[in-house]
């Protein structure tokens, strides 16, 4: 073999020599399904425009804008403007940004360090003391020095290269978080426009409520006046109207606060309010749900993804601490010249190099470095237990989100029933009350069992559609189906569910 290939040889050797532990992927939980028991196909159905069964299907793909099924231009549009304008998204970027040059300064070690030097002195030599330093005995002399140095620490254990995958994991950590970010961002988007819309038709629900009370004072009042009724009628009334009416601010605070929500996740200040407003009747029940296999969970949330690189990150730093307790080599070389003109620079004699080796080997630090090692361990033991706590979660997530749902379509199915029941019972209760068969607090009992049921009615509309947004941000968000995540510059080595 040549003395080229022996050289190569080596250095090959030496760069694939890493000490410390070699970081393995976890595998993923051998659980079969998210609930104790088999998950129902479809949920039940409800006599109403939100009442339409939904279908579980096992192991289909999320995509990407997965609030597209909710078919309403106006969140479309507002979702769009919050991820071009939302400050959380730009800060994600710029921490990715920030992990990945760290990566690339530390690519940066494997490589020789090459400086350039230039000296220039007037002297004087003390001549009481010690004969003059320049050749031709003058004590006055001028010296001028350029030189070149390298210095180079080979990577012989693997320290650079534990630390260059710290750092890299760290950045795929960053690029996760900027997933989740996006995730969390739509999500939560998705959420407040569902909730305005939810206030919205409980605020014209007790509108509503409050004009029928209205209309029923007048006519007491009317009877009253003729003396059909007794005043405690007309007195319950006018307390019944004034706790109808009562319940109305809260309500529009409710809105005010939500429509500030919105405002701020678009990027804007409060004076900046967004024009899209948001109803029930413009969002549409999705029908068909994906629900992915538990094996394929923890590749498509990035919050455990991004758990996962912590850990690798933990333990490529295991293997910096162990490489600082072995041997360090150092390489430096330098080569110059020193003359006392310039036009002597290049003149016989002038020239100079200097190549050196060095090895330093910690004796005694008291287990300074034992200990270090020992932290990063520790700290190993401890992202390896975070993320852990972390899958758990997700899982937890998912099983919350189908119980919700199929609890919300159950939960649909008995509001309808009862707004049905108790408009029929309102219904007859007044007209017995025409008729004088009833009395009036017979009507009074009618009228709030009625009002309960609708609001009831309202939020169980929008409890469907919550959580059908919250399951899809349960199982990742479809962020893997995306292409406007990168960004110029943030390259990173990460996988996509498979």
């Amino acid at each position: 073999m040549t003395r080229a290939g022996v050289l190569a040889a080596t250095t090959a050797l030496l760069a694939g020599c890493a000490v410390g532990p070699d970081f393995h992927r976890p595998p993923a939980p051998n659980v079969q399904g998210y609930t104790k028991e088999p998950l129902a196909p479809t949920t039940t159905s409800a006599a109403d425009p939100f009442g339409a069964p939904q279908h579980f299907d096992i192991g289909k793909d999320i995509q990407g804008d997965w609030w597209h099924l909710l078919h309403s231009p106006q969140l479309d549009a507002l979702v769009a403007e919050a991820l071009e304008a939302n400050p959380s998204l730009t800060a994600a970027r710029a921490a990715l940004r920030q992990a990945l040059e760290n990566v690339y300064a530390q690519r940066g070690q494997y490589f020789p360090t090459v400086t350039a030097s230039l000296d220039a002195s007037r002297n004087l030599t003390a001549t009481g003391a010690v004969s003059p330093a320049s050749a031709t005995g003058n004590p006055y002399y001028g010296l001028i020095t350029p030189q070149l140095s390298v210095s180079y620490i080979p990577d012989v254990f693997g320290a650079n290269r534990r630390t260059v995958e710290s750092l890299q994991a760290q950045a795929d950590n960053q690029r996760y978080e900027l997933d989740a970010a996006y995730l969390t961002l739509t999500s939560n988007v998705v959420s407040a426009a569902i909730q305005e819309a939810s206030l919205r038709a409980q605020i014209a629900a007790n509108q509503e409520i409050v004009k029928e009370e209205s209309d029923l004072l007048n006519i007491l009042r009317r009877q009253f006046a003729l003396g059909q009724v007794a005043g405690g009628d007309v007195a319950l009334q006018e307390a019944a109207l004034a706790q109808a009416q009562q319940a109305l601010p809260p309500l529009q605070k409710q809105e005010a606060l939500q429509r500030d929500l919105l405002t701020e996740l678009a990027g804007r200040f409060p004076s900046q309010e967004v024009s899209q407003h948001f109803d029930l009747s413009g969002l549409t029940l999705p029908t068909d749900l994906p629900v992915s296999l538990p094996a394929d969970l923890i590749q498509q949330r990035p919050d455990v993804r991004a758990a996962e690189q912590l850990m690798h990150s933990a333990s490529a730093q295991i293997g910096v601490a162990v490489a600082a307790r072995i041997p360090q080599i150092t390489l430096t070389a330098s080569i110059g010249n020193s003359a006392n003109t310039f036009s002597q620079m290049w003149t016989p004699g002038t020239n100079f190099w200097t190549i050196a080796g060095g090895v330093t080997q910690p004796i005694f630090d008291a287990g300074t470095l034992l200990h270090k090692q020992r932290a990063a361990q520790a700290a190993f033991d401890q992202a390896a237990a975070q993320y852990q706590s972390t899958v758990l979660t997700a899982f937890q997530n998912v099983a919350d989100s189908l119980r919700a749902l199929q609890s919300d379509a159950n939960a649909l199915q008995a509001a309808v029933a009862s707004e049905h029941a108790a408009a029929r019972s309102l219904a007859i209760t007044r007209r017995q009350l025409e008729l004088g068969q009833v009395a009036y607090l017979a009507l009074l009992n009618a009228e709030t069992t009625y009002q309960t049921a609708l609001l009831s009615l309202v939020q169980a509309r929008a409890n469907r559609l919550s959580d059908t947004a919250a399951l899809f941000q349960a199982l990742g968000g479809g962020w893997w189906n995306r292409t406007d995540l990168a960004s110029p510059g943030t390259e990173v080595a990460s996988e996509k569910p498979r």
